[in-house]
């Protein structure tokens, strides 16, 4: 087999692998891990059953994947947050903006969906545990402080700030699909629960 034939080989697998993994994030988003059959994924992916255990061992090797990959990238884009150049305030929004869009909201449900399951891969809770709620919190608190000083965040314990604004967002993207008949909240009107008088004040382009 020539060398260019060996990496047509790779590249057709690497993108077959890509098909799966992104309908198993929509599918296991929708019903969870324990909610969803392979059998649901190769409808979902447009695939034959079979061809899932080409690439994968069992439905529990798959969702770990794609836990892992989503959390470590959550990680780093959050560690990314104390080097931006932008404000506190609008770091914040950003990333609430990030959560509630459509193109990410599956990746947010699944990992929200996780957290909460009693039944998922022993690979699956140790990464909860290395990526914790609390943890992700802990990364945003020097923003949040630093949004504090400059009146841009309402005063208050940071932690427990962030701690009940972000239960809210969460809330709102593991809301039963389908059924959101008002919509959801524009991030600047969430973000009215931080703000501060910085951002309150008259004249101001905010909420």
């Amino acid at each position: 087999m020539s060398p260019l034939s060996k990496q047509r080989l790779a590249q057709i697998r690497g993108e077959r692998k890509e098909q799966i993994k992104r309908a198993a994030l929509a599918t296991f988003a929708r019903h969870g891990f324990t909610g969803t059959k392979t059998s649901m994924i190769a409808a979902e992916a447009g695939i034959s059953e079979g061809l899932i255990y080409r690439y994968y061992k069992s439905k529990d090797e798959l969702f770990t994947e794609i836990v892992a990959e989503l959390l470590e990238e959550a990680d780093k884009e959050l560690g990314l947050l104390g080097q931006s150049p932008l404000p506190p305030f609008d770091l914040i929004r950003s990333l609430t903006q990030n959560m509630l869009d459509e193109n990410h909201k599956d990746a947010f449900r699944l990992i929200l969906l996780a957290r909460k399951a009693d039944q998922i891969p022993e690979g699956v809770r140790r990464l909860m545990a290395r990526y914790s709620e609390d943890a992700l919190i802990d990364r945003l608190v020097p923003v949040f402080v630093r949004g504090q000083e400059t009146g841009q965040f309402a005063e208050g314990d940071p932690r427990q700030l962030l701690t009940w604004y972000f239960t809210v967002v969460n809330s709102l993207i593991l809301r039963d699909l389908g059924t959101e008949t008002h919509g959801l909240p524009t991030p600047d009107l969430l973000m009215r629960m931080l703000a501060g008088p910085a951002i309150r004040a008259p004249g101001r382009d905010r909420p």
